[in-house]
């Protein structure tokens, strides 16, 4: 498993069926490893911290919520 549960995680690509946006920032809630590539539940608030989203992503579509993936952790 490349992220651990709970972390803050940005979607590396948009996901229009959910307006969701490159860059958007998701709470890891979820893993569903698989023998090719594991998947991540993720939740997605909104600025006043109510839930938007609960989408299922593969891994190559998050990356750890970092000062150089443009926002603070």
């Amino acid at each position: 498993m490349a992220f651990e549960l709970f972390k803050r995680v940005t979607l590396q690509e948009d996901i229009p069926k959910y307006k969701l946006r490159r860059g958007d920032v998701a709470t890891i809630v979820e893993h569903h490893p698989t023998s090719s590539e594991d998947g991540y539940s993720l939740e997605v608030f909104n600025a006043i911290g109510e839930t938007i989203a609960v989408v299922t992503v593969a891994e190559s579509q998050i990356q750890l919520l970092t000062e150089e993936s443009g926002v603070a952790c």
